[in-house]
């Protein structure tokens, strides 16, 4: 059983938390955690490069001089890629990247991490924000009372609070989801993660849905 201290935006103690983290997760897999990590990593990458072969590149197809008598070495045309101009060797062309593993296994891993990141202490609990319309300022003082200011946070609410999105989304390092977008990278990423209370009883209920496995389906989580 972890018991956490809870704060209000003053950054005063106002209470604690209990929560068992074996009910979350009943172990945490590092294994787990890296593949799925790196599997989200490989999701969002574009695959956009692409390099030209020597047919690909400008330039006549003529031989370059003849191929005795100059005593230079034997060269052909101008496009080959030993030279300046011409093609590349191993082309790399655009892909994708994008790959899934099993959903349970993506959702399990989402609580591992919950677990990690309250086993090992880097997890900041909040009552409320009180925050009724966006304002930069605001949220940049409540993080730097709670001596967040210039640490990199993930601030986990229990739905989409439009206010407290738009007030943190602009300040550097801070990142503000729903529980249920949440996701093995997006917990494991920033230094610590700022919880609401009503976000933990969501986590504790069970009652939070995991993040989907692309990045393209964010808002398609399923319970």
């Amino acid at each position: 059983m972890a018991t956490i201290p809870v704060m209000n935006a003053s950054g005063k103690e106002v209470g604690s938390y209990e929560i068992d983290t074996a009910q979350i997760a009943d172990r945490v897999s590092k294994q787990l955690l890296h593949d799925v990590v790196v599997m989200y990593q490989a999701n969002k990458r574009q695959g956009s490069h692409n390099t030209r072969t020597r047919g690909q590149v400008s330039g006549t197809n003529k031989k370059m001089y003849r191929q005795k008598g100059t005593g230079n070495a034997r060269a052909g045309a101008k496009r080959t890629n030993v030279r300046r101009g011409g093609g590349v060797a191993r082309t790399v062309k655009p892909r994708d990247y994008s790959y899934r593993h099993p959903r349970k296994a993506v959702k399990l891993a989402t609580r591992m991490a919950i677990r990690s990141r309250i086993d090992d202490g880097e997890v900041v609990v909040i009552d409320d924000f009180g925050i009724e319309s966006p304002k930069t300022s605001q949220m940049a003082t409540v993080l730097r009372s709670l001596g967040l200011e210039g640490v990199s946070t993930l601030i986990a609410t229990s739905s989409d609070d439009a206010a407290v999105y738009k007030s943190g989304r602009n300040i550097k390092g801070v990142c503000v989801e729903p529980v249920r977008q949440l996701n093995a990278l997006s917990l494991l990423t920033p230094k610590k993660v700022l919880f609401t209370t009503a976000a933990l009883d969501k986590i504790k209920d069970g009652t939070f849905a995991s993040a989907p496995v692309s990045e393209s389906s964010e808002q398609e989580a399923v319970a």
